[in-house]
């Protein structure tokens, strides 16, 4: 997951930027760097973030975020309505 996500995102084996002292490192050396980063990103994520049990995110998908999402649809549509920025 790491290697797609540098390769498709990151610009895979390239430098970050066109200079010669970063133009003098192997693409390999490059993507693997990258790669490393990106795990350790991914590892920092799930170290992190709290493990919810299965009721506590049902819980929180039923009573938070179907409600806000409701919200938000009934505020975009209201904008777009009151605007006339909707297409027709």
């Amino acid at each position: 997951m790491c290697a797609m996500f540098t390769t498709l995102f990151l610009g895979g084996w390239l430098p970050p930027l066109d200079i010669f002292p970063l133009n003098a490192v192997p693409g390999a050396i490059w993507f693997m760097i990258k790669v490393w980063l990106i795990f350790c990103i991914f590892a920092l994520t799930k170290a992190i973030v709290p493990r919810y049990r299965y009721d506590q995110l049902m819980r929180l998908g039923w009573k938070v975020f179907l409600p806000t999402t409701l919200v938000w649809v009934v505020v975009t549509a209201g904008y777009l309505v009151l605007t006339g920025a909707y297409p027709t």
